[in-house]
């Protein structure tokens, strides 16, 4: 177990809700990990979740230096309002126009995003040519706009972007058009139809069918029945595990991802910058697992 005492340091996620993230699981195996492996420089730190709401954030992000916290993790639905919160963003960060890891500076917090990492992660080694790839994405937030920069550097020409706010996507494209070469085309919720049989790579970057509401999925097995026999089929969202999307495409012989391999690799990421030390990448991966086969 993580040993607490007086001098034991912070570090967590914030979201609402964020009752069914496992990035304590994850996180507090490798810190378990590290601390075994440097003994003779323990490393005192935990890492819980925080359900922080919408109009707390700006309230709580301040106080959290005063409270021995070190860095944190922003998931849903505070990614890009947590960015003027901070005194300095990178550059992937500002191409993303989302933030998902925090840390502590002289200055006050800075952000960045690794959530394009570790969305890539699972893709590099897939035998595709990825410039012949037309990916289709659910969704026009955060995590969306992490897929977006995610597809453009493994080398897609072209990317379509579903959501249901004609106005949200218009913005959303107008930003990443600016920032990145690759074609983007945006359309609303009722065009799938027509965009599945020609989709090659389809991701869903919205909350859909994530705990507490498993029983939900943003397509129906007919929708899934138009995609091309050897399509992709990603999910964004580690818990259920498999999601009931995924349950769809797997019984009509897609290849599936799910999110958690994405989680594992985003939040290596996050734990080596907030410690300086390599992330234990196997242990994080196996405590996941070992939740998910309880």
């Amino acid at each position: 177990m993580v040993q607490i005492s007086g001098a034991t340091k912070l570090l967590g996620v914030m979201g609402y809700p964020i009752e069914h993230s496992l990035s304590p699981v994850m996180h507090n195996a490798a810190l378990q990990a590290l601390a075994t492996q440097n003994a003779q420089e323990y490393l005192e730190y935990i890492y819980i979740p925080w359900s922080i709401t919408t109009e707390a954030l700006p309230l709580v992000v301040p106080s959290l230096a005063e409270m021995g916290c070190c860095g944190f993790n922003v998931t849903i639905p505070h990614k890009q309002a947590i960015m003027p919160l901070l005194t300095e963003t990178t550059d992937i960060a500002k191409a993303v126009g989302a933030v998902n890891t925090v840390w502590l500076t002289h200055s006050g917090w800075a952000g960045t995003n690794t959530d394009v990492q570790g969305f890539i992660s699972p893709l590099k080694d897939l035998d595709r040519d990825w410039s012949t790839i037309t990916p289709c994405i659910l969704g026009c937030g955060g995590a969306a706009r992490a897929v977006i920069v995610g597809c453009a550097q493994l080398g897609c020409q072209k990317v379509h972007i579903i959501g249901r706010q004609s106005q949200k996507l218009q913005h959303l494209k107008t930003q990443c058009v600016s920032a990145l070469s690759v074609e983007i085309q945006v359309h609303l919720w009722a065009d799938i139809p027509a965009l599945l049989p020609q989709t090659d790579l389809l991701i869903n970057a919205t909350p859909i069918g994530m705990f507490p509401q498993p029983q939900k999925s943003p397509l129906l097995a007919t929708d899934i029945d138009q995609l091309p026999s050897n399509a992709i089929v990603y999910d964004l969202i580690y818990t259920p595990n498999p999601t009931l999307l995924l349950e769809l495409a797997q019984a009509r012989q897609h290849r599936i991802i799910n999110g958690s391999e994405m989680l594992v690799q985003q939040g290596a990421a996050a734990l080596s910058l907030w410690l300086g030390y390599p992330a234990p990448v196997e242990t994080m991966r196996h405590a996941l697992e070992a939740h998910f086969s309880r």
